[in-house]
């Protein structure tokens, strides 16, 4: 064995010194026996190993330097290395950020390919990094099939989930996806992860869907390290909770047996492919060099556990399994010492190599804009005789005025009818077409493969759509109610609006999330079925916010969502609001003015909404009232009232909510006495802060008011009234420009 260099880690030298010690065992005619029906690639996986781990080792060397930033490792977790090389090269993957092994092995399968420079340029965030382009240092590159995950807890797991489904409902809808028929979906997270209600929502809903019937060939892989950070997992924990689950398969496996990794892992994803049945392959491992670079590992366990670990080190396993099968301790040894040097060398000439160095090049991925080619897709319609075959020879253009549901309803079955990878679902929105009749009628005309309705978890519903919107689909899922997105409202934080950003616009997830929400609904309430609060979506960067009031236009903006992603792979969330939904009359009873026909396609060009652009419903000299959704009907109500009174009301309705129409908003101030903000959301957080933010740093100088909810959930019945703006109010603000509420 030769000289060990004197700046090696602790682990390292004990690695290497039980490497070198290495005798064949009476394993060797198992070792090989095994191999007879499956040739076991342990070299390849054990190149990978040493690769990840030395990339581990680099990265709190290049960070002692001054010139890394990411020290989360994958050390002890090599074990996957061989789940990587069980699968095939095209099985899409979203790996947890200790998957470092699997990233190299998934490499090696495709020859030429680079990891430990792709991992380097991560760890540098280095500009021309293949996936993240400095942004982040994530696993993942289009041409390995692995689709980039910051991995929030578990938050990637809802989306394999959707990876999974549409694999095979690709073929069900008669479209391409992106990924083989017969592949599928693998996921990697912790045994601490698993514990979130993230990571159990997932699994339960693709145990729930396969317990149903419906394939969902994923597999679960649970690196089960016994660590969350400090706090240790319970023995037996992992077992107990995941491996009796109706409709879910269930394996365990040892890490430092590579052997049986790789056979545990290829029977598992067998069966997984050739049933459609999702699995879990529980993975017994081990962490090495603490949580992160700053994890001081010895406040919480002793030098002693820390160092009795060192004896399940998945690469010894393997060594050990290369040893018997003939080769040279010495010549492992030795790789490891030559592949050391070289990958010190890369990182050291890599460091200098360009970083971001404008937030112009950080943001650019976040949220591309292609307004000609939307405009062209929005305008576009099935031809006549699928339009005809989709409404049963009844087309919406010839139906008279319709309310605001009803045109959504229209202008979903023509989505529908034109793109065939559209999706429609969520709760309750198949036979009986939602709580409130939105989609009646639409899996009846185009399918349950296309419309169908989910298990009642929000988690699962964002997940499933971001899968299929990677996948190749156009999804539009219904969040039943605004109060009900809150607890899975990371799937587009942390999810949907990131994937652009952390792969360089390479991967995307086009969604269109359907919400009903905001207050005034009369009959039932509360809180949760009447919820005024969207500043957590008005947060997230790149997130469009579409809230049409009007029914003319609620047609041209959905058109507008889905066309944005379908060119640009735009999420959207699209605000519906419950109680417009059925009005017909705004001012006396059957005036119809809160109705509109249904534009036919002809005109659908002519009367496109871009996004971000607003809209002028009312003009006036006097006030100009800014307001969307509620505040639209309310403020039109209270213009007629003040015009009684002589007061001139102009009203401009924002209608998208995110990008705000500022240039627009700045336009219709310029020439009154003063400017109203009706915000039906509160008045701490909501959109009114940003309007009149945006109205004072453009320079307008009249007064300004805010006429807002209260901060306050919303009670029932009468008491609704108590917290939510009024037309009064609204009056009250206009007619006197120093009154605010």
């Amino acid at each position: 064995m030769p000289e060990l260099p004197a700046d090696l880690h602790e682990l390292e030298r004990h690695l290497l010194d039980a490497i070198a010690t290495l005798e064949p065992t009476d394993e060797r005619d198992r070792a090989v026996d095994a191999d007879a029906e499956i040739a076991v690639p342990l070299d390849q996986i054990f190149g990978a190993q040493i690769d990840s781990r030395l990339l581990d080792h680099t990265a709190r060397w290049l960070r002692g330097q001054g010139h890394g930033f990411y020290t989360i490792g994958s050390a002890g977790h090599e074990s996957n290395a061989a789940v990587a090389a069980a699968l095939r090269p095209n099985d899409p993957a979203l790996l947890h950020y200790r998957s470092g092994g699997f990233y190299c092995a998934r490499a090696r399968q495709r020859p030429g390919h680079d990891a430990v420079g792709d991992v380097l340029a991560g760890m540098l965030a280095l500009r021309d990094e293949p996936i993240a382009g400095g942004r982040h240092k994530v696993f993942g590159h289009r041409d390995l099939a692995i689709i980039p995950q910051t991995s929030t807890i578990a938050s990637h797991l809802p989306r394999a989930l959707g990876v999974a489904f549409a694999i095979r409902r690709a073929g069900r809808v008669g479209v391409e996806g992106a990924w083989p028929g017969d592949a599928i979906a693998v996921c990697s997270f912790g045994d601490a992860s698993a514990n979130h209600s993230t990571a159990q929502g997932a699994i339960n809903a693709a145990a729930y869907t396969s317990y149903a019937g419906l394939p969902v060939p994923l597999l679960f892989v649970c690196e089960d390290n016994g660590l969350g950070i400090s706090v240790p997992t319970p023995n037996g924990w992992i077992d107990a909770t995941l491996s009796n689950r109706p409709g879910l398969g269930y394996a365990v496996v040892d890490g430092t047996d590579p052997v049986a990794v790789f056979h545990t892992a290829a029977r598992l994803a067998a069966d997984v492919r050739s049933t459609g049945r999702p699995a879990v392959l529980h993975l017994r491992t081990v962490r090495y060099l603490g949580h992160a670079g700053t994890d001081v590992e010895t406040a919480y366990r002793s030098s002693g556990a820390i160092r009795g670990d060192y004896g399940r080190d998945p690469i010894l396993g393997t060594a050990r399994a290369l040893v018997d099968r003939g080769a040279d301790p010495s010549d492992l040894v030795d790789r490891y010492l030559a592949r050391r040097d070289e990958i010190r060398e890369r990182a050291q000439a890599m460091s200098g190599r360009p970083r971001l160095e404008s937030a112009d090049e950080v943001v650019e991925p976040l949220s591309p804009r292609r307004p000609d080619l939307v405009r062209s897709l929005a305008s576009a319609a099935a031809d006549p005789e699928q339009r005809g075959t989709a409404f049963d020879g009844k087309l919406p253009e010839d139906a008279g005025p319709l309310t605001l549901a009803e045109t959504i309803n229209r202008t979903l079955a023509d989505v529908l009818a034109r793109t065939p990878n559209v999706l429609v679902f969520g709760e309750d929105v198949a036979a009986k077409g939602g709580v409130y009749g939105v989609t009646r009628g639409l899996q009846k005309r185009f399918g349950a493969a296309r419309v169908f309705d989910s298990l009642l978890d929000e988690q699962s519903i964002l997940g499933l759509a971001l899968g299929a919107g990677v996948s190749g689909m156009v999804p539009i899922p219904e969040i039943q109610y605004l109060a009900y997105l809150h607890n899975a409202e990371d799937q587009l934080r942390g999810e949907a609006a990131s994937l652009s950003f952390f792969s360089n616009g390479q991967y995307r997830n086009p969604l269109v999330v359907r919400i009903a929400g905001y207050g005034y609904q009369k009959g039932f309430g509360g809180h949760f079925h009447n919820d005024n609060s969207v500043a957590v979506l008005r947060d997230i960067p790149g997130l469009v916010i579409a809230s049409p009031a009007h029914p003319s236009d609620a047609a041209p903006m959905l058109r507008t969502c889905v066309a944005a992603a379908l060119a640009d792979g735009t999420v959207s969330a699209f605000l519906e609001p419950i109680a417009l939904y059925h009005t017909r009359d705004l001012h006396d009873d059957g005036d119809d003015v809160w109705t509109a026909p249904y534009a036919a396609p002809s005109a659908w060009s002519d009367e496109h909404v871009a996004i971000g652009e607003g809209r002028l419903v009312r003009d006036g000299d006097d006030v100009l009232i800014v307001t969307w959704g509620n505040g639209l009907y309310l403020s039109l109500q209270a213009a007629k009232q003040l015009a009684a009174e002589g007061v001139s009301c102009r009203v401009f309705d924002l209608r998208w909510l995110n990008p705000l129409p500022v240039d627009q908003l700045i336009d219709a101030a310029g020439d009154v006495d003063r400017v109203i903000v009706v915000d039906e959301t509160r008045h701490s957080g909501g959109v009114g802060e940003g309007v009149v933010t945006a109205l004072v740093e453009r320079g307008v100088s009249v007064p300004i008011r805010r006429v807002s909810a209260v901060d306050c959930f919303i009670p029932l019945g009468d008491a609704a009234n108590l917290v939510l703006v009024g037309v009064d109010q609204i009056v009250a603000a206009a007619r006197h420009p120093d009154v605010s509420s």
